[in-house]
């Protein structure tokens, strides 16, 4: 976003002033004064340098001042008219240089032609045309030293604004210096510049140089004692952010960078939009080209609803689908409070007065009835669950009944309802599971497939990994720990996971939502695996005192490198390119009740869970499914 510039200082500012309150007297004198300049410049110039005007023949001095006199007037004249003494432009800018220049254009030619009607011409015509030149030189070389010294004067002091790197000299580099050395209260002051472009070596803006690369971000913060290096480069690859975050802490420098251009208010960028780098920038951005008409298409106009609509994805997809203006959103959860938050994010305000928030357990079959009978939405999105895996390692039976009794009765209630299309939110744990969360995961994708082969309506599931910023997540325990000194407890050096901030996981299960095909999963691309341990150590460069690293060993169920894609799921993606869609075999629920009636404990029951979800139980397209 824009800076607003504040006023320059002291005579400047004084200065500034009178040329407001008295455009014509001041500007339309110092305009006077650069023809006059221009004129006689202009006839020394034709009689060879000749200093005396007795030697201009006809052309005397009395002539040439007569000569400045019309045209001052046609000056006025034509400066009034055209805006330049009115307070149409701000006097100095590129916008008033440029109608002066035409100005100062018709001027001359009227001059010129006044000039050769006159019964003795005043000057040579010759003198009219270079002296139009040079007063316009003139004119615009006063606005130019107003200019500069009006920027001087609002650039921030070398005593209070730390001096800075900024890093890319391309548009978002220009504006960003700009808004630096425009705002006298700027924490930041410009002192040099970097980009990786070789043809931006010698390149000045706003008075500060190209210094070097990326490569040379160590040496211009020594020679040039910075403090501060600004990453100027919006939506910048994971990449580049992690090389001159490394080359930044190296050299003892704080960092900043500009967010993503969809999350800019403007198309320019200024000092509000500055904040430091987060582990979302340093584990890497995904555009991502979202199909809106046939997203609107789906949702626009329909009645949504989203279970565990208070939780991190869930309050997400609610405030991403209330975008696209659906005809009602239903937002069910158990947990009043986190309805409140959802809401207030939303609304701006959170009454909790709207039959639209639902308080409810999944787990509840009555409840979810007479939910789903009173709003009988168009569109599910079901993101209620249990996802802590070594908590549901402890607690399988909780495990089963919410994340697998819980989602069969959403199930039951879409589709007594008649719902168009249901939408199950799963996770990269269900692909080729080794842990409860994994096996029930997978059963809920099974048991959706096997909705989608039995009844009407569109019934998928969408598979994701690692949420940047969700609850419980590992950055987030990473950055608590950090905050208390440490240690931060990794459970392996070669672990990885894949990482996607919340936004755009919800972007790309919405988009799913529109392209996927009954009973398919659909899996997101969530580029390439990060390792933690690289993660844990950043955070800890970070910590104002050494923080140790202690490894804990892998958990039960874990695995050292998640995949997105079980081992006989195939990656085509037909409808978009990030997201791949594989086929489920279907479950029937009757099995899943018959085996969990034989179980005598935990152990039991989650070699019952890893059957049922890697079992050969299928249903097929023609076979309907148990009644209720």
């Amino acid at each position: 976003m824009s800076e607003a510039r504040p006023p320059a200082s002291g005579w400047l500012e004084r200065w500034g002033r009178l040329l407001e309150d008295h455009r014509l007297v001041f500007q339309g004198g110092i305009d006077g004064l650069c023809w006059l300049v221009g004129v006689l410049g202009a006839m020394f110039l034709r009689f060879e340098l000749a200093f005396d005007p007795r030697q201009w023949g006809p052309f005397n001095f009395v002539h040439t001042l007569l000569a400045v006199g019309l045209v001052l007037l046609i000056q006025v004249a034509a400066g009034l008219t055209s805006g330049l003494y009115a307070g149409k432009y701000r006097y100095g800018s590129f916008e008033e240089v440029a109608h002066l220049v035409r100005a100062v254009a018709v001027v001359t030619v009227l001059f010129a032609g006044v000039n050769r009607l006159l019964p003795d011409q005043l000057i040579p015509t010759s003198v009219v045309f270079i002296g139009g030149g040079m007063a316009l030189l003139a004119m615009a070389a006063v606005r130019y030293t107003w200019r500069l010294a009006l920027e001087r004067s609002r650039r921030p002091s070398d005593a209070t604004a730390t001096r800075t790197l900024v890093f890319g000299a391309g548009d978002g580099g220009e504006q960003l210096v700009t808004s630096m050395v425009r705002n006298p209260d700027s924490p930041f002051l410009p002192v040099g510049l970097l980009d990786d472009d070789p043809s931006k070596r010698k390149l000045r803006i706003r008075g500060v140089p190209v210094v070097g690369t990326r490569a040379e971000v160590v040496h211009a913060a020594r020679d040039l004692d910075a403090g501060v290096l600004c990453i100027a480069v919006p939506s910048a690859p994971a990449e580049l952010i992690r090389d001159l975050a490394e080359a930044a802490a190296h050299a003892d420098l704080e960092v900043r960078v500009l967010p993503a251009l969809s999350e800019l208010l403007s198309d320019d960028v200024g000092l509000a939009d500055l904040r430091p780098v987060t582990e979302e920038d340093l584990l890497g951005r995904h555009r991502i080209d979202t199909d809106i008409d046939a997203i609107a298409d789906y949702l626009t106009n329909r009645s949504v609803l989203v279970t565990g609509a208070g939780g991190s994805i869930g309050s997400e997809l609610c405030r991403q689908i209330a975008r696209f203006a659906p005809r009602s959103l239903v937002m069910l959860d158990r947990d009043e409070s986190a309805l409140h938050a959802v809401q207030l994010s939303i609304d701006g305000r959170a009454l909790l007065d709207t039959r639209e928030l639902v308080v409810a357990d999944i787990r509840d079959r009555e409840a979810l009835d007479a939910a789903f009978a009173e709003h009988r939405p168009d569109v599910v999105f079901h993101a209620a669950a249990l996802k802590h895996l070594p908590l549901l390692e402890l607690y399988p039976e909780e495990a089963y009944k919410t994340n697998v009794v819980g989602t069969q009765l959403v199930l039951d209630a879409a589709a007594t309802v008649g719902v168009e299309r249901f939408v199950n939110i799963s996770t990269d744990k269900a692909a080729d599971p080794t842990s409860v969360l994994g096996f029930t995961k997978r059963i809920a994708e099974r048991l959706t497939a096997g909705h989608a082969a039995a009844t009407t309506g569109t019934y998928l599931s969408v598979r994701f990994g690692n949420v940047l910023g969700s609850r419980g997540s590992v950055l987030t325990a990473f950055r608590a720990q950090a905050a208390a000194g440490g240690p931060i407890t990794v459970t392996d050096p070669d672990v990885t996971r894949y990482f996607m901030t919340i936004e755009e996981a919800v972007q790309l299960v919405v988009q799913a939502g529109a392209v996927g095909r009954d009973g398919e999963a659909l899996v997101l691309d969530m580029g390439e695996p990060v390792r933690i341990d690289d993660v844990a150590r950043r955070l800890a460069a970070q910590a104002p005192r050494p923080v140790d690293i202690v490894y804990t060993g892998l958990r039960r169920g874990e695995k050292l490198h998640e995949q997105l894609l079980g081992r006989d799921e195939v990656d085509v993606r037909p409808a978009h390119p990030l997201i791949s869609q594989v086929d489920v075999p279907g479950l029937r629920y009757d099995a899943v009740v018959a085996g969990h009636a034989t179980v005598a404990g935990d152990a039991d029951l989650i070699i019952e869970l890893r059957n049922l979800a890697v079992g050969p139980d299928e249903v097929g397209a023609d076979e309907p499914l148990p009644g209720r």
